[in-house]
This record gives structure tokens, sequence and C-alpha cells, in this order.
């Protein structure tokens, strides 16, 4: 595939003489962005063991040019192994004045090997001499962190320790790799971020645990969408396609029918909000890079062409209906989702209300309309002994341009489903959307009661729409993804939604009675029903889950 031929995996390591950690080796994945001459972009933070002034350089707002390394360090590629040199389906044609080589960039490094690829010993994977051409910072990038991941929230990106240096994670590396020079070779099909939309589909390339065993894991791919978006054109994204340490520098790609196009490039495989892992990747989008390392790469006779917009239609998602019907719903200091089933009528869980206090829900804004918050009041809420978190809550003010939601009357395990929900970055950048299949339907004599997914649900989700991907329906709203209470983890691919059948019957008599006690029923299901929900079974000891 393209997109496989467009990564790579980038190793660094010290002369075996140099103490540890200098003698490395560190590593990551990287894509391929240019064949004339050769180019490799990967995240900066691969270099941090080898810099001479330690973390601190982190801080400086320019550039860092080579000799801010210690001496005599080894760069290497890793490719896929190839037939030909001949460039990866999906490069463009070279750019003007750059046919051939760049003036100053066509000799390898001193000391380093003649630039024909050399085979691996295990697997057949080329393996290039490569040197640095620059560390650069993305201002957009790091501007966009800044404003959307707040320090009382606690965020940290990477592994379960998040060892890493948070400094780092907007610094990108240009790797000159003579290798790579292919005659008449150009510069990697792009798009521009600016024209993504949540819930877009979105393929991203990298390769687990990095250089650890690249013969099995070189250029893994992962399937998501977009998640949420911030930034300057959208200069950093989040998305949902599962990524693992070592995929950083990897690629992110949209599909077209001309071919995928590379959009962003993945700074960080793990998102953590305090102690919860949100099960999302951290993107920087690549037009923001570029225009980052603009004046860099001119520097060393390289000419960064345009990023092109908008390649292809897109494919609109059931994500993209949940939206118009998603809101923020905020109580006191606690927050979650709601779904609204009318203008004025919004479902949500009860635990989201549970703190007291003011009522506010903040529906989507529709085009051309600024968010607008509304005060509301709850008009029943499930007894805390319910299998059923939910709460029923009627606005003051009808939402504008309301189009009611299609309800779901039956359930395909299986199917595509998105979860529409305001965690992570939702007060700061709007709702998030995930995808994944309607893993489990719950049936308790022969009635749906439950819903499982492998959406990303976390802190904040609760109350949001789930829907099919395919047909818009509402499914049902979220109640609660899983947390191991032994193990003190959570899991965000493990989630539990209450279906939209369960709901709709009690709804119906409210809109046409008025009466708050049609949904009484709520509270009065069976011991069959409690059971589920309580995630354990009758007789039994109580479940850790």
């Amino acid at each position: 595939m393209a997109e496989e031929q467009a990564c790579c995996v980038v190793s660094v390591s010290g002369p075996p003489s140099a103490p540890e950690p200098a003698a490395g080796p560190c590593s990551c994945s990287g894509v391929v962005l240019s064949r004339g001459p050769g180019l490799v972009l990967c995240q900066g933070a691969v270099f941090a063991p080898f810099l001479r002034d330690g973390p601190a350089a982190w801080a400086r707002p320019r550039a860092l040019p080579p000799d801010a390394l210690r001496p005599c360090l080894r760069v290497l590629v890793l490719q896929p192994p190839a037939g030909t040199r001949a460039p990866a389906p999906g490069f463009d044609a070279p750019a003007p004045g750059l046919d051939a080589p760049a003036l100053g960039l066509d000799a390898p490094a001193p000391g380093l090997d003649a630039p024909a690829a050399r085979r691996s010993a295990a697997g057949g994977l080329r393996q290039h001499e490569a040197r640095l051409l620059a560390l650069v910072p993305c201002g957009a990038f790091r501007r966009a962190l800044a404003r959307a991941f707040g320090r009382a929230e606690q965020w940290r990106f990477g592994g379960e320790e998040a060892g890493g240096d948070p400094r780092a994670l907007h610094w990108f590396a240009w790797l000159r790799v003579p290798g790579l020079d292919c005659p008449g070779g150009g510069w990697a099909a792009r798009a521009g971020a600016g024209c993504l939309r949540k819930g877009e589909g979105l393929l991203a390339c990298g390769s687990p645990f990095g250089a650890l065993c690249p013969d099995l894991f070189l250029n893994t791919l992962s399937s998501g969408v977009v998640s949420n978006l911030a930034g300057e054109e959208n200069a950093l994204i989040l998305t949902d396609a599962r990524c693992l340490p070592g995929t950083e520098g990897g690629g992110a790609f949209l599909r077209s029918p001309a071919g995928p196009r590379l959009v962003a490039v993945i700074a960080a495989a793990f998102c953590w909000k305090g102690a919860e892992w949100v099960g999302l990747t951290l993107l920087c989008s690549l037009a923001a890079i570029l225009r980052s390392s603009a004046a860099v790469l001119g520097e060393a006779g390289v000419a960064v062409p345009p990023v092109p917009g908008r390649a292809g239609a897109l494919r609109a998602g059931g994500g993209q209906e949940a939206l118009a019907r998603a809101a923020l719903v905020e109580c006191g200091a606690a927050w979650g989702s709601g779904v609204l089933l009318g203008p004025r009528l919004l479902l949500t869980c009860r635990h989201v209300l549970e703190a007291g206090g003011p009522l506010r829900a903040t529906p989507v804004p529709g085009p051309g309309r600024a968010a607008a918050a509304l005060g509301g009041r709850v008009v029943f809420a499930t007894e805390e002994s319910s299998p059923f978190d939910v709460a029923v809550v009627e606005l003051e003010e009808s939402v504008p341009g309301f189009v009611p939601p299609c309800l779901a009357d039956t359930f395909l395990p299986g199917e595509e489903v998105s979860v529409v929900g305001f965690g992570a970055l939702g007060r700061a950048c709007g709702p998030s959307v995930t995808a994944g299949v309607l893993s489990a339907v719950v049936a308790v004599a022969g009635r749906p009661v439950m819903l499982q997914t492998t959406c990303a649900v976390h802190g904040g989700s609760s109350g949001g729409p789930l829907v099919s991907s395919r047909s818009g329906r509402l499914l049902g709203i979220v109640a609660s993804n899983t947390r191991d209470t032994g193990a003190g983890a959570t899991y965000p691919h493990l989630n539990f939604c209450v279906p939209i059948t369960v709901l709709q019957p009690p709804v119906m008599r409210y809109r046409r009675t008025g009466d708050p006690s049609a949904f009484t029923v709520l509270n009065q299901a069976d011991k069959g029903v409690r059971a589920a929900w309580r995630l354990q079974r009758q007789p039994g000891p109580p479940s850790k889950l």
C-alpha cells in the first residue's frame, strides 16, 4: 500500500564509546516526504538523549542546527523491501528546481556510507544512512497545545509513566537521506488539515516499538476518525486510530479517489487526562510543520511546495448527524454530555447532575450560529438504585433549527457506530467523535437492555448520543466506560449505553401527557436487568468492574 511505502523507522545511536544514554539506540517512526532530494520527517523527541544542552534546548523558540547534538551520531532510516527504487505510489511530480538533488545536499555526511540502500540482515529491510538537517518547532501546534490542554486537567502524553518531556511534543526533525534520492522523484502526496471535519476517516501508519523488531511491526496500519480539532487551520488533531509507543513520527492519511494524502504526523500515541487513558492519539498537521520549516529548509536549498487542499469528497458518517443533536451539559462544577430529542427536550445521565447547582445546556451550534448556553430544569432523574442512569431535562428555550433524530428500533451486533461526547477536549474545542462497532447487545427476556461498543469513551462523554455510522439513527445514550476497581485501570474501548428502545416509550408518554411520572418505569427494572447493569451474574460475588 502507498501508506506503507511512504513511512519508515528512524533509529539514532551514539558512538559505541559514548556513555549511556547517549549510546542509544533510540527510535521512532517517520514519513518519507520527498524523493528529490530524499527527505524524512520524524518526531524530534527521538534526539532528546543526544542534545548537548539537555532538555533545556526544547525551550528555545527557533530551530536547532545539527551541532546542537553530540558528535558522531549514527542515524538510520529503515524501509520495507522493494523491488526497485522507483517512487512509492502517491508521490507528486518533482517541484520546479527539485528534479535533481538540491545544491549542497547531494553528498552524504562525512564518514557515512554511499547513498545506495543496504539490506539489513533479517527480512530484507532497506537501511539508509541519514543526517540531521534541523530540529524545528511547530509554533501553531505549540499554541494549540497550550490552549486546548489545560494544566489543571493534568494532561500527559506518552506511556503510562509519561516520562517524556512535554516540551518536545511540538518539535520535529528533518533528515537528509541520500539513499532515497530518485531521478524524477517529487514530494509525497499531501493534503491540508484546514478542511478536516470531525468524524472523517483517517488511516494511521507507524511502527510499534520503533526499531525493536521492524521485521514484524514496520509500518503497521490503524484506521480511525478525526475525533477533535484545535488551533490555526486545525494544527492539532485528535484521532481514535489506535497507535502504540514507537509510532510517533508516523503518518496519518486521508483517503481520496486519487490515492492517500498525508495530512498529519503522529506526535503522541497515548493521551492521559489525570489517571485516565482517553484512548486517543495526538497528531500535528503536516501543513503546520511545513510552514514552520520552510525557512530552515530554504537555507538548506530545499524549496517546500504548497500543500493542496482537500482531494475528493468527504464521506459523511453518522457522527456528523449526531453532532447536531449533542449538547454540553453543565451542573455546578461538573459537566457531561446530552442528546436532544426535541427542541426543548434533552436526555443525559443522572450522575452528570448529581453535583447540584445551576443547570446549563449548550447545544452544538448549526452553520452560521454561535454556541449559546440555555438554562434548564430537571424533569426526572432515575433513582440511584435504578440500573438506568438517566435524567430528563426541559430547556427554557427551544433550540433554533432543531431537526428530530431518527430512532433505531433494532440493533445489529458488529455494525459501525459513533459516539459524540464532551470528554477530552469537549469544553475547549467542542464535542469529540469516536468510532467503533456495536460489540454486544445484552437482552433480558428478549428485550435489549444494554449496548456495548468499542468506541473510545472517557470522562465527560456520559449522556452523549450513540448513533449508527451508516444510517445516522440514534441507538442510545452513553452511560459509562469500564473501570477495573482492583487494578485501578480504565478501559475506554469497552463501554455501556442505554438503548433508545428503553427510553422511547416513556418519552412518548411524557410528550402526550406532560406528566413526569411517565419515566418512573425506568426505576422498576427486574432483577435480570439490574444484574446486567451491575456487570455481574446472579447468583454470584460482586463484580470488580
